[in-house]
């Protein structure tokens, strides 16, 4: 089967290369390393036997900062290869890490087994940790040819993703017998897994509590607050293709009339199209790239101003701490939700939609402990949103309540940390597996 699906991807190569093209019309960034894709590599600035960990884009990539820095201060002789998929999880990384001469940014080859084998032996890395649900089958296969660990952290997988794995279960099987060990966010994400075919698998919680507030952030957002003023301010955050319409045809029900929403698209290559979206509902609006970069100096925005866009990266922390009340966007339509995590630790009231599947026990355990209210449509939503805006002192108590729930969830990468040691610890060369089904 794996040989079927590599074949499936030379296949597709040329199709692929084209898509990188293609996008790079809109984001430059997809034209550039190209050679990476494809398992080539420039000559290592640092020494070979890296701690190799993959993040898919931006949000996998804010998801292990946390991570990254525990895993240098633990093993200060080594390394990180941290590799990623996307130009924004890349230039997440570098505003993350800055330049960190520990930490070497790079593609993830396409899954070939001539291609991953590539990297393998460039890089020589001494575990490859995938972030959240990247399981590749041949990555995976040359790790384990070359006795490379592999493990799978801050775990998690829908009941869709279940179902879809199950369609290829030998290609599956094979690849869940290649991880070493699992740390699952929760315990359904847990059970999946097992039933997935893992078999060493913990329960942690989910690093991203973990991820402190940048100071700058802060600052960022406390500038901008200055420049709104003292109006309400309802953030829809990581909004997806089809929910914008839907928010800006409700806009008019949200009250207080003078609230400002504060829209910031999930991909950067539809801020453009947004932005059309408003002009063509003569809706008056300021894109966050028109002001400086760093807000300064400080310009009021003007009271007639209905919407800020939010067409920057990278600033998630900055747009939440200058909100009242944040809605959690990919959840409108069925596209499995966001991270609702970095509004609750700042103390964010949380409103989001019905779909989402793709952070199912962490959004139900904020409804439950009524740090999030889910809401069934755009209507509902700016209604909800109105009642906490018009009511200071609900909206404090619930983001006092989003607060304390994410306060509760921390200490996921001490556990995590705790389950990688025995394959990083040189002193332990037979590590055991924590649990095995």
């Amino acid at each position: 089967m794996r040989t079927l699906y590599s074949l499936v991807w030379w296949l597709i190569l040329p199709f692929a290369l084209f898509r990188l093209w293609w996008r790079g019309k809109k984001e430059p960034g997809y034209r550039m390393h190209i050679a990476e894709r494809l398992g080539f590599y420039p000559p290592l600035p640092l020494f070979p036997g890296y701690i190799w960990v993959h993040a898919v884009s931006v949000g996998e990539t804010r998801a292990a900062e946390p991570l990254v820095q525990a895993l240098l201060a633990a093993w200060p002789e080594k390394d990180i290869l941290l590799t990623c998929m996307t130009p924004t999880g890349r230039a997440t990384g570098k505003t993350l890490f800055g330049n960190n001469p520990r930490i070497l940014q790079a593609y993830l080859p396409y899954d070939t087994g001539l291609m991953m084998q590539r990297l393998v032996k460039h890089f020589h890395p001494v575990i490859c940790i995938l972030m959240e649900t990247e399981i590749w089958p041949n990555l995976i296969a040359q790790c384990r040819a070359h006795g490379i660990p592999v493990a799978l952290v801050n775990a998690r997988l829908s009941e869709r993703s279940l179902k879809k794995g199950k369609r290829l279960p030998s290609l599956i099987q094979e690849a869940a017998d290649g991880i070493s060990c699992v740390a699952a966010q929760t315990e359904t994400d847990a059970q999946r897994l097992k039933e997935f075919g893992s078999r060493y698998v913990a329960v942690v919680g989910s690093v991203k509590f973990d991820t402190a507030p940048p100071k700058d952030a802060l600052e960022k957002g406390e500038r901008l607050r200055q420049m709104i003023g003292n109006r309400p301010v309802l953030i829809c955050a990581s909004t997806r293709d089809g929910e914008e319409v839907l928010l800006l045809d409700a806009l008019a029900n949200l009250t207080p009339p003078d609230t400002l929403l504060l829209m910031v698209p999930r991909h950067p290559q539809r801020f453009n199209d947004v932005a059309n979206m408003l002009s063509a509902r003569k809706l008056s609006f300021v894109r966050r790239s028109a002001l400086h970069a760093d807000l300064k100096p400080i310009q009021p925005i003007s009271t007639d101003t209905q919407v800020l866009l939010g067409d920057s990266m990278g600033e998630m922390f900055a747009y939440y701490a200058t909100s009242d009340v944040a809605f959690i966007g990919g959840s409108l339509e069925p596209l499995g939700g966001q991270n609702l995590i970095e509004a609750c630790a700042l103390g964010i009231p949380v409103l989001v939609g019905p779909h989402t599947f793709n952070f199912e026990a962490i959004t139900e355990d904020a409804v439950t402990n009524d740090a999030a209210i889910r809401i069934h449509s755009a209507h509902e939503l700016m209604k909800k949103a109105g009642e906490l805006l018009n009511n200071r002192k609900k909206c404090h108590l619930m983001g006092e309540n989003a607060r304390q729930f994410a306060f509760r969830q921390k200490g996921a990468t001490d556990r995590t940390l705790e389950i990688l040691r025995p394959f990083l610890d040189d002193r332990q060369k037979d590590p055991v597996p924590l649990h095995k089904e």
